[in-house]
């Protein structure tokens, strides 16, 4: 195919060939803000709609890296792990920086921009729950729609970074990842891996707290659109961990 081939996800990618024309072209941003311009009748509706693509394209980036990462603990790549992690939390924290740009939306306009989103719901991001379960998130029911299923389904059946992780720790003499944070003999190069996960963790925590209070702000306790119960959801979720083992290690350390 001329230099490209056929990635997992269905798309063609490049494949050591360079690139002579534009930097527009190299971007396909003809493309990119080709999908931009349907957005909603609605002073607000191109911001509302650009924002949450902003959002999707860090979360296919956070996948991309996350897989990478678990594949280089199994691998056995820990400075390439570790290097793809650091970008990550990087990311992770500059999604949580923009969520504050969604508190720009007053009440009044949400609540005439809301109509023109009919049943569609954040809650209906693919990628996000994919971000979820390739980090280790697999054990809670979370809802996904008829489109996102064989994805998330593959998801479900492939290793997870956590499984990754605790594998790599295994195989260095440790029972448990735990073990890694609370015995004396320990390995620093597994423990700045663990602390790694921890900022990916933390990042995501942060940003399930954030968001429910960013859309408190903007559509109180009204139930979200998709059928959800808004806040009441959002805040049902602050709790979850994609590593709870290497939390709860804290509390056993004396």
């Amino acid at each position: 195919m001329n230099g490209e081939t056929a990635a997992g996800n269905g798309h063609v990618v490049a494949t050591g060939t360079s690139h002579s024309g534009s930097y527009e072209e190299f971007l396909h941003l003809d493309e990119l803000f080709a999908a931009c311009q349907q957005v909603p009748d609605h002073p607000d509706g191109r911001f509302f709609v650009m924002a949450h693509q902003a959002f999707e394209l860090w979360f296919e980036l956070l996948l991309h890296e996350l897989e990478q990462a678990r594949d280089d603990l199994l691998a056995e790549r820990v400075e390439a792990a570790q290097y793809r992690l650091r970008r990550v939390v990087a990311v992770d924290r500059l999604l949580l920086a923009q969520l504050d740009t969604l508190t720009t939306i007053s009440p009044q306009q949400f609540a005439g921009l809301r109509p023109s989103l009919g049943t569609a719901s954040g809650l209906e991001s693919t990628r996000f729950r994919e971000i979820e379960l390739l980090s280790g998130l697999v054990g809670r029911h979370l809802p996904t729609t008829v489109a996102s299923q064989p994805r998330v389904r593959r998801r479900r059946q492939e290793p997870t970074l956590w499984d990754a992780y605790r594998k790599l720790v295994r195989r260095r003499g440790f029972a448990e990842p735990a073990d890694v944070v609370t015995c004396d003999h320990r390995s620093w190069e597994l423990t700045e891996l663990a602390e790694a996960l921890l900022d990916h963790d933390e990042a995501w925590v942060m940003w399930r707290v954030r968001h429910a209070v960013v859309v408190e702000r903007i559509i109180g306790h009204q139930p979200g659109t998709g059928g959800s119960t808004g806040v009441g959801y959002l805040r049902s979720r602050r709790d979850d961990r994609f590593f709870p083992d290497l939390w709860q290690a804290r509390t056993r350390l004396r």
